[in-house]
């Protein structure tokens, strides 16, 4: 039975309830945990803190990730062009693993002996959770309250009221909002229903206020967003950066009905304005760097990286295996992409690459050209030979026979 519990404490109605049912229930020493992965609503990070050792928590310690994030789970994903269901471009998912690392690094440093989430039992962050956990720490037991405590929200904020512990939730708040720097997730509510339209008010990073139409030139390094129109910056920075110059468009909304891991399907809403935009931007670079064969193959694996990432399998082998891949594959995909911005628009305009794959002499129709036309009549006579044979004897030509 654990004595000691790290808990992954968002500050949210749910975490806040948890810590103090841990420590009547359970009879535990709760340590809260809580990670800044870039969240967009301005974060008061010691409020949180101070609510997480009003309900109960022996200790509550924030952890600044944003750039730990950025570099180490974003990039992968933005250079694997990770769009799950070919939508969505993993915002919850990516964040798991880097707080299940923090988890398990303050479990040892506070000699804690299990961990604890706040997910339900229906949803994708459950797993995510446990299974890195498992993955990098599989002596430490896992605890997971809102799965065993049968209480509703509205029992759940008469419980916070009950013990006296802070919240800021109320029977009002009907949505559920997950967001870090790679966008923002927004379930619940009317949006239940896939034939509803979701009301203006839920979005916040794409309100259109741009009316002006203009150009921003992403540079990128071995496959990783480096500098916007010239200006270097970190990863982390320049993903916030984009968030407000594409969102301001009203670009960077997805509505979709995705395939959770449990099984279900489920009506989402996100904004991701600059996670969408860098996709589309790496891709369109790499069609200008990657040679015909390793393009193709890697689009082929591409949709599966997304889902290893979307089920929780971060921390595995065949993520590792396929991460080789793809770091062997984005040596040579660096160099500038142009994205037109006009209201409710991105895209792609130019690109240029010193390791460009695209050669002018080859590809142009006027006096430079120096593609040598007189091989091509061999070249396509072999090409077709199977299926010209196979036409004589047993298709169209063996009629005429």
């Amino acid at each position: 039975m654990a004595k000691r519990v790290v808990l992954a404490y968002s500050g949210g109605l749910d975490t806040s309830v948890a810590v103090r049912w841990l420590i009547d229930e359970m009879g535990v020493e709760v340590i809260a945990l809580a990670a800044d992965v870039g969240q967009g609503g301005g974060e008061d990070f010691e409020a949180v803190r101070q609510r997480a050792l009003a309900a109960g928590a022996v200790e509550a310690v924030v952890v600044d990730c944003k750039a730990e994030f950025a570099q180490d789970y974003v990039a992968p994903a933005l250079r694997a062009n990770a769009l799950y269901e070919g939508k969505y471009p993993l915002v919850s998912a990516l964040s798991r693993p880097v707080i299940a690392r923090h988890l398990v690094a303050a479990a040892r440093e506070h000699g804690a002996d299990a961990v604890a989430h706040g997910c339900t039992g229906k949803g994708n962050d459950q797993v995510r959770f446990e299974v890195s956990t498992r993955a990098l720490a599989p002596d430490l037991e896992i605890i997971a309250p809102v799965r065993s405590w049968g209480m509703t929200r509205e029992d759940a904020i008469l419980y916070a009221y009950d013990h006296n512990i802070p919240i800021t939730a109320t029977k009002e708040k009907v949505y559920s909002i997950d967001d870090n720097l790679w966008g923002r997730a927004i379930e619940c509510g009317e949006m239940e229903d896939p034939w509803a339209i979701p009301p203006p008010g839920v979005w916040s990073m794409t309100v259109p206020t741009a009316t002006e139409a203009r150009d921003v030139v992403v540079g990128f390094e071995a496959g990783v967003p480096v500098s916007i129109d010239g200006q270097a910056m970190p990863l982390h920075e320049l993903v916030v950066s984009l968030n407000h110059t594409v969102g301001s468009y009203g670009w960077g909304r997805i509505d979709m009905v995705e395939n959770r891991r449990v099984g279900i399907k489920s009506r989402e809403t996100y904004e991701c304005p600059a996670a969408l935009a860098l996709i589309l931007a790496h891709a369109d670079l790499e069609s200008l760097t990657l040679e015909r064969d390793l393009a193709r193959e890697k689009s082929r694996l591409e949709p599966r990286y997304a889902e290893l990432i979307y089920d929780g399998l971060w921390f595995s082998p065949l993520k590792q295996a396929l991460d080789a891949f793809i770091d062997e594959s984005q040596r040579f995909v660096t160099g500038d992409v142009r994205l037109h911005l006009e209201p409710g628009s991105c895209r792609v305009v130019s690109r240029r690459s010193d390791s460009s794959l695209y050669s002018y002499d080859l590809a142009t129709y006027d006096a430079a050209d120096r593609f040598r036309h007189e091989d091509s009549a061999g070249f396509v006579r072999l090409w077709g030979l199977s299926v010209a044979t196979w036409s004589g004897r047993q298709g169209p030509g063996s009629e005429s026979s």
